[in-house]
């Protein structure tokens, strides 16, 4: 494995570049980053629709979460790699269909775990808000949504952590991500390829264990702050004794 990553290392880390098209788990990093990114605020719209008293909007963002959820990831993929051409009448590359398909997915699992972040806020914070005089969408957007992105900020990165692994199958539509330079890899070698699989394995390993550790730090960081400013102010009392 040791000769392997020391003859292989610049194709795991960037594909072929500068000579080629650019690959490995810097392709992998940047399709995870900008899928979530895409996706963020398409999910925070769905969970405030979920969460949201009017059902014309609730029932809708409902069904659509329910059926991309329920649909594996691999078969959204297909759809998107058939579809979107047949849609466009354009010819649409394997990592334009990858990202959509990671969008869509993305959206309806984020969308779920920032609507537990609202729903987790006491309701008499947003009474109160109203209150205030503060509107609907104004009373979302200054004083529940700040508070529910905070306390589900944990969770947001362990999406990244899964869209991260699930790009793997980008490969299958010949998306040069890390799955697809391990294949190359093992393509030149042929003789090899349970080093070279162990080796994939252990990339994956290190790079989700790594942002796993961040993700657990920002949790004790975030229940510590927590426990702060819920600990009751203690006021000194001041006993004074008659003839002193």
């Amino acid at each position: 494995m040791i000769g392997i990553l020391t003859q292989y290392w610049q194709t795991f880390l960037v594909g072929q570049y500068p000579h080629g098209s650019l690959g490995g788990v810097t392709m992998t990093l940047l399709i995870a980053v900008l899928c979530l990114a895409a996706s963020f605020p398409i999910a925070l719209l769905i969970a405030v629709c979920r969460t949201s008293r009017f059902g014309v909007l609730r029932w809708p963002a409902f069904g659509i979460v329910q059926f991309v959820r329920g649909m594996p990831l691999l078969m959204l993929i297909f759809w998107a790699y058939f579809l979107l051409p047949a849609l466009t009448h354009v010819t649409v590359s394997g990592i334009v269909t990858l990202i959509c398909a990671l969008i869509i997915y993305q959206a309806a699992y984020l969308s779920e775990v920032i609507r537990s972040g609202i729903e987790a806020i006491p309701r008499g914070q947003f009474e109160a808000a109203r209150a205030l005089g503060l509107g609907y969408v104004t009373a979302l957007q200054r004083v529940i949504v700040p508070q529910a992105l905070y306390n589900v900020l944990p969770s947001m990165l362990s999406e990244f952590i899964s869209t991260i692994k699930e790009t793997s199958l980008g490969y299958v539509i010949g998306v040069q991500e890390l799955t697809f330079a391990a294949n190359q890899v093992n393509s030149q070698l042929l003789t090899r390829p349970l080093q070279v699989y162990l080796l994939l394995a252990a990339t994956y390993f290190v790079i989700c264990f790594a942002l796993t550790r961040t993700v657990r730090y920002l949790e004790v960081r975030l229940n510590r702050r927590r426990t702060t400013r819920a600990a009751p102010v203690q006021t000194p009392v001041l006993l004074t004794i008659a003839g002193e």
